[in-house]
């Protein structure tokens, strides 16, 4: 294997480089990055780079010295726009052929938008660096921030702007915020948290419109037909896997995520990392698509040593963090099945939960848990 190209400029695509290097991979690397700067961490940007404790360039992966180290060919600003399995290349917007030996597919995803309103001034996404400074902008110019989609990112954006002292409305279809990461008995805790700190919660409730005059958003209308004033609008209702570019290479993607074996394999030859990867766990014996920090980092190694030969079954326990407010909430394996309260008490605000399949521990919840979470972690049976 003389030339493995990898696609994607994000945690995964960095992590997958550093693990050919470190196994020796001495030939040639290229990898393409629809981003013209250098990688850097996504997690700070809802929380210490829009509350400005953070300048953007903390967020760095990797100093420019230490991507030069790795000897890879950058090619910044330039997407991956066709597949070519059979001929093994990959065709870039500049209409290059890249031909390739080995392939690893990082190319995360987008932020799903509104079917409407995206047009209107003050109507924001958050995924990339300049996404999180036009609503630092937007912060620092406007007072009432309408966050729609209470998952990871718009519960945490919404506890940074309370924060900052802006009015905050959150909204979502859903019965509590973090439904889908918590379930319903501990979103309820989550939504004490947003209304002891300010935030006005619109659950159960899904958005009509977005209403705009001159161009610009001055309100977003419910289907129960609430209006709320707004001066910015947070879009955060979920993400879309990149991967336009994969229609006719005859790939598996399955809502629109790429397939892979065990192995992180999509094809011979071709590795996926990271958001992008729907993989077949085999500890868990399904299909999982993770969209995690964590996930992305340890999936670009597996990817990388398996393209490599290491054949090795990428099996880890998944895990998750998020801080908002003064909670600190972290999630181990699978929180479904039985729950059981281990330590602590939910009422205190301080506790760990265990998630019981079968009789065997299978997740567990930390609130407010760092320390003790390490305990757990060993338990779980994947």
């Amino acid at each position: 294997m003389q030339h493995i190209v990898v696609v994607g400029g994000g945690a995964a695509a960095v992590s997958a480089v550093e693990a050919l290097r470190q196994e020796s991979f001495t030939g040639e690397i290229t990898l393409v990055s629809a981003e013209s700067g250098l990688p850097y961490d996504r997690p700070p940007l809802s929380k210490q780079v829009l509350a400005g404790q953070w300048e953007i360039e903390r967020t760095a992966l990797r100093r420019p010295e230490e991507i030069d180290a790795l000897g890879v060919t950058w090619l910044g600003g330039r997407s991956a726009t066709a597949l070519d399995p059979a001929g093994r290349t990959v065709t870039l917007d500049s209409g290059r052929q890249l031909a390739y030996d080995g392939l690893i597919i990082a190319t995360g995803v987008s932020a799903r938008p509104l079917p409407f309103g995206a047009d209107l001034a003050g109507v924001h996404v958050l995924r990339t660096e300049a996404d999180a400074r036009a609503l630092r902008t937007a912060f620092d110019t406007g007072s009432r921030l309408v966050v729609v989609g209470a998952g990871l990112i718009g519960s945490e954006v919404a506890a940074t702007a309370r924060k900052l002292g802006l009015d905050v409305a959150l909204v979502d279809p859903a019965p509590v915020p973090l439904m889908r990461q918590l379930g319903e008995r501990f979103g309820e805790l989550m939504t004490k948290a947003h209304r002891a700190n300010g935030a006005e919660l619109h659950l159960g409730a899904g958005v009509r419109d977005l209403a705009g005059v001159d161009g610009r958003v001055t309100a977003v209308e419910l289907g129960d037909g609430t209006t709320l004033p707004a001066d910015c609008v947070l879009v955060a209702v979920g993400s879309v896997p990149a991967t336009d570019w994969l229609a006719g290479s005859g790939l598996e993607l399955d809502q629109g995520a790429l397939v892979c074996d065990q192995y992180c394999r999509a094809a011979p030859g071709i590795y996926a990392a990271g958001d992008v990867a729907a993989w077949q766990h085999p500890g868990y014996g399904r299909r999982l698509r993770i969209e995690h920090r964590t996930n992305a980092t340890e999936q670009g190694k597996a990817a990388a040593r398996n393209l490599l030969g290491a054949e090795q079954p990428f099996s880890p326990v998944p895990y998750f963090w998020t801080d908002q407010y003064d909670i600190k909430i972290q999630g181990y394996g699978l929180l479904e099945g039985d729950i059981e309260i281990a330590e602590g008490s939910p009422e205190d605000g301080r506790f760990v939960a265990v998630y019981h399949s079968g009789g065997k521990p299978i997740g567990a919840l930390g609130w407010n848990s760092a320390r003790r979470m390490r305990h757990f972690r060993p338990q779980l049976d994947v």
